[in-house]
């Protein structure tokens, strides 16, 4: 009789609903090996697991009684080392077959049966390795974790602690929770390469906008640094929202905001360098041309999906709160929030650097420019955390 005593289907139930839940592998074996010293009552249990980067087999956990653990990560294992190599030979799989574990028991009585003395081919050499290399690892079994052909894991077992033997309706179970294991890690493993190739995408698609950035100001000289100083102002704006309360916290809105200041310009690139680069003050007709860049960012940023949560503060960045503003004549709480920080970063940047038609305003004279246009051409909270920065002299 088991001396675990549970239920077997409902615990490899939860165990497989809670593991494949988890996508950090690391936390999934922490969790798991605790789980096993506890129900099964062992002095000490591990993992071994395979590192696909280095293509080796790690000591990744060690939990038990004192004395009993080992250190982590402190022994690696290649793939012809003989407790990784007895479970990838057919030849050897017989071994294990029977008993869902490699027990060191059982190897001890395989060793000096004739059988196995005569069978030759370096088996009983094997045997004695891989003998010899359990007790140092504290353990009377292992349980292989496979994902298909893959050996992920080595579950290690050590002895119970009231001293029983390990009851094959146990090893079964263990089995059973090792196969969830493999499952579970290959998942996690999945995972976690989806998100570095997502940051990979993240960081050429960053990459790309300020590759952007710096065509647009290519074209227009007299903004040389304009892109930078506005993405600096528009992310220090919104930090400072986001410490007042002002602003959810959310790694998107930030990175949304990033990319869209550093784009908010990109228009510009389908107005002539005649109209960008004019000494003298636009004439009407050149105003309405200057005024479509923001309608042009917007319509060359939005075949790309990557672009879809910056398209609109590239195109609103010129609304005004009070409505006076261009494409569409926005105001108040229509206007994106992303918007309308950019709105105040960039007349902040404009009134603070010298343009072909005019010499720039001192920091002092731009911040009360802006301050007195609260309300009326920005957003009055915006203007509030933009105040605050320069007052502390942030910006």
């Amino acid at each position: 009789m088991s001396t675990i005593k549970i239920d077997y289907k409902r615990e490899l139930e939860l165990a497989s609903r809670g593991m494949i839940m988890i996508h950090d592998h690391t936390l999934l074996i922490r969790l798991l090996v605790r789980m096993l010293v506890r129900k099964a009552h062992l002095k000490h249990a591990g993992m071994i697991l395979f590192d696909p980067r280095k293509e080796e087999y790690v000591l990744a956990v060690s939990r038990g009684e004192a004395g009993e653990r080992i250190p982590e990560h402190f022994l690696r294992f290649d793939k012809d080392h003989p407790l990784i190599k007895i479970f990838f030979e057919k030849e050897y799989k017989y071994l294990i077959n029977n008993r869902n574990a490699l027990l060191v028991d059982d190897l001890n009585k395989l060793i000096w049966r004739e059988s196995v003395i005569e069978g030759g081919n370096g088996t009983r050499e094997l045997l004695h390795k891989v003998s010899d290399q359990m007790p140092m690892l504290n353990s009377v079994a292992c349980v292989p974790a496979f994902y298909r052909h893959q050996l992920l894991a080595i579950l290690l077992l050590g002895p119970k602690k009231d001293g029983e033997r390990l009851e094959q309706d146990e090893l079964d179970f263990f089995a059973a929770l090792a196969s969830d294991v493999a499952m579970a890690i290959r998942n996690a493993q999945l995972f976690e390469d989806l998100r570095r190739e997502a940051e990979r995408n993240r960081n050429m698609f960053v990459q790309t906008a300020i590759a952007l950035g710096t065509a647009i100001e290519a074209k227009d000289p007299y903004t040389h640094g304009h892109t930078e100083r506005v993405t600096g102002y528009a992310v220090a704006i919104a930090r400072r929202m986001l410490v007042r309360g002002e602003l959810e916290s959310s790694s998107k809105f930030f990175e949304n905001l990033y990319i869209a200041s550093l784009l908010h310009d990109i228009g510009k690139i389908g107005i002539s360098e005649a109209i960008l680069m004019k000494k003298a003050t636009l004439t009407p007709e050149e105003m309405a041309v200057m005024k479509t860049h923001a309608q042009r960012g917007a319509d060359i940023l939005s075949p790309v999906s990557d672009f879809e949560g910056c398209i609109a503060a590239v195109r609103h960045h010129h609304e005004r709160y009070d409505g006076s503003g261009y494409p569409d004549g926005l105001k108040d709480g229509e206007i994106p929030v992303s918007a309308s920080i950019i709105a105040v970063a960039d007349s902040y940047d404009a009134m603070t650097t010298d343009r072909p038609y005019r010499s720039s305003m001192t920091k002092e004279r731009a911040a009360i420019e802006i301050r007195s246009a609260s309300g009326r051409l920005y957003d009055p909270k915006v203007v509030s955390a933009f105040f605050e920065l320069y007052e502390r002299g942030e910006l």
